[in-house]
C-alpha cells in the first residue's frame, strides 16, 4: 500500500518540529535514511542559498551516503537545527566511522534553509538545535511507510509563495519498471504559484489531466483579497523552495546529482519565476539501492529524471492545496483553498 509521500521510497522517514503563536511561525522537516544510509547529491540552483554540508555531496568527494537531510525555517540561524540531529545520530552510532571505537563516528548530515524571519512576529524566533532534535525524534518515531504530514508544518510552517501561504508537499509514483521515485518540497518561493490572470495553479497545467479554471467572479474576488493583504505583508523578499528527491533505485552519487539537477525542472514548471538572485531553491537526492538499474539500457536513468521533476511538481501543488490562511502580528497571507474555494 502506498500513501503517495516520500515515505513510499522504503526506508525513509519523515519528521515535523513546528512552532507557532507568541511570535513563532517557523520549523523544521528532517528526511531520516534507513540505517547505514542513502546515497545522496544535491544541486542548487538559487542565488541566494543557505546550506550545510553540500560541498560533501559533490561526487568527486569521499563522502558517498548521509543518514539524514535537514530542511529548516529560520534562514542561516536555522541550519542549527541540523546540530541536534547530528548529535541524535551520533548517540546512536550513525555516521562515518573515523576510528577503531565504532562509537567514533561523524555523521554528514546537509541541510538548507527557507527564509521565514519575522512571520510570525517575532524576528528571533527561529528553529535551534532542540528544534531539529525534535523533527528527527518525530521522523524515527513514525512507522514505516506512514503518510507525511503536509501544508504548514515543520519548514513550511511559515512558507509562503509569492502573497500566497505555502507549506510542505509530498508526492510519489511506481514505474513500470517497479522502482519508486518520490518527492518533498518546501514551497516558499519569491515568485508565485497561482497563475494572476486565471487563479489556476501553474502546475496543475504539467499533471497531465484537465484543469478546471475557477470562474470570473471567484477569481476576482480572490484578487481583490490578495491585494488588500500584500499591503499589510511586506517581509524581504527573500526566499526558497527546497525539495528531497527520492528514489530505491540504486544510483551512483553522480547519477543522484543528476536526478537532482533535473529535478529543479520540477519547480520551475510550477512557480514563476524560479531560480532568482534571492531565492536560495536546492534540491538533495536520495537512493537507497534496493533496485537495480537495467544494466542492458544505458538510458534507464532517464525514466527516473523524468519521474522526479514530476513529483516535485505534484508536490508543490500539494504544498499550496495544503497550506492554511495565516493572519497574524508578522503578517497576513491567505491560503490558495480559501481564495478558491471549491476549486
Amino acid at each position: 500500500m502506498t500513501v503517495d509521500a516520500l515515505t513510499d521510497v522504503s526506508g525513509l522517514r519523515v519528521g515535523h518540529a513546528t512552532r507557532t503563536g507568541d511570535g513563532w511561525l517557523t520549523g523544521t522537516t528532517v528526511v531520516l535514511a534507513p540505517e547505514g544510509g542513502a546515497v545522496a547529491a544535491v544541486d542548487v540552483r538559487g542565488g541566494g542559498p543557505g546550506t550545510k554540508e553540500t560541498d560533501a555531496l559533490d561526487p568527486r568527494n569521499v563522502v558517498r551516503t548521509v543518514e539524514a537531510v535537514v530542511l529548516t525555517g529560520g534562514s542561516a540561524y536555522g541550519l542549527d537545527a541540523a546540530s541536534g540531529v547530528m548529535a541524535w545520530l551520533e548517540e546512536r552510532g550513525r555516521g562515518i566511522r573515523v576510528g577503531a571505537d565504532p562509537a567514533h563516528v561523524v555523521p554528514v548530515v546537509p541541510a538548507a534553509c527557507v527564509f521565514d524571519l519575522g512571520r510570525g512576529g517575532d524576528f528571533q524566533a527561529r528553529p535551534d538545535a532542540a528544534t531539529g532534535r525534535a523533527a528527527v525524534e518525530a521522523a524515527a518515531a513514525s512507522e514505516p511507510g506512514a503518510p507525511v504530514p503536509q501544508g504548514c508544518v515543520g519548514a513550511g510552517t511559515g512558507a509562503v509563495t509569492g502573497v500566497v501561504k505555502g507549506g510542505v508537499g509530498s508526492a510519489s509514483t511506481v514505474l513500470g519498471s517497479g522502482i519508486t521515485v518520490a518527492a518533498l518540497v518546501v514551497a516558499n518561493a519569491a515568485g508565485a504559484t497561482v497563475d494572476p490572470e486565471t487563479g489556476v495553479l501553474y502546475g496543475e497545467l504539467f499533471e497531465g489531466r484537465r484543469v478546471e479554471y475557477p470562474a470570473a467572479e471567484v477569481h476576482a474576488a480572490a484578487q481583490r483579497r490578495l491585494a488588500e493583504t500584500a499591503a499589510r505583508s511586506t517581509p524581504p523578499p527573500l526566499n526558497t523552495t527546497l525539495a528531497v528527491v527520492a528514489t530505491d533505485a540504486d544510483l551512483s552519487k553522480a547519477q543522484a546529482q543528476k536526478l537532482a539537477g533535473t529535478a529543479h525542472d520540477g519547480i520551475a514548471r510550477a512557480v514563476r519565476p524560479v531560480h532568482l538572485l534571492n531565492d536560495g531553491d536546492t534540491v538533495f537526492a536520495l537512493a537507497t539501492g534496493d533496485r537495480a538499474l537495467d544494466a542492458a539500457n544505458p538510458l534507464a536513468l532517464n525514466e527516473i529524471l523524468a519521474a522526479g521533476a514530476d513529483m516535485v511538481t505534484r508536490a508543490i501543488v500539494r504544498a499550496v492545496r495544503a497550506a492554511e490562511p495565516v493572519d497574524g502580528p508578522g503578517g497576513a497571507w491567505p491560503s490558495y483553498g480559501e481564495l478558491y474555494a471549491g476549486r
